[in-house]
C-alpha cells in the first residue's frame, strides 16, 4: 500500500452479530487506526457506494453476496445469475441482509475480512 493509501479513511460495513465482523473491528481497534463503521442493516449502502465497492473488489462480484445464507436461499435467486457487478448491486440494494460481512474499504482497496485477519491487507 502506498503512503497516500495509508492516509485514506477506512470504512467497515459491519454486522455486530457476526463474529468475523466483530473480529475485524477489534483488529483495527488494536492498531489504533481511525475508521468508520457502517451497520449496513440499519443504514444500507446506496447505489453509488455499492458501485464503488463492486468496481474495486478484486474477486468475482458474487463474493460480496452471502449466497450460502438461508436469507439468500429464501430469495430464490440462482447465484449463477450474479455475474456482473450491476447484478450484485441490484440484489444488495433490495436485500442488504445478504451482503457479505465485514467488507472493509480503504481508498481503492476493498476486502471481505473473512477471516477477520484479512483486515491487515488494508492496514499495512
Amino acid at each position: 500500500m502506498s503512503a497516500d493509501a495509508e492516509t485514506e479513511p477506512i470504512t467497515i460495513f459491519h454486522n455486530p452479530k457476526c463474529s468475523k465482523s466483530r473480529g475485524a473491528v477489534e483488529l483495527v481497534d488494536a492498531q489504533g487506526t481511525t475508521y468508520t463503521v457502517v451497520e449496513y442493516l440499519k443504514a444500507p449502502p446506496d447505489r453509488a457506494t455499492l458501485d464503488h465497492i463492486t468496481a474495486r473488489y478484486q474477486g468475482p462480484a458474487v463474493d460480496l453476496v452471502r449466497t450460502s445464507d438461508d436469507a439468500f436461499a429464501d430469495l430464490d435467486i440462482d447465484p449463477a445469475t450474479l455475474t456482473t457487478p450491476d447484478s450484485v448491486v441490484e440484489v444488495l440494494l433490495s436485500h442488504p441482509e445478504v451482503m457479505q460481512r465485514p467488507i472493509v474499504v480503504r481508498g481503492d482497496s476493498v476486502i471481505i475480512a473473512r477471516p477477520s485477519e484479512l483486515v491487515a491487507q488494508v492496514l499495512d
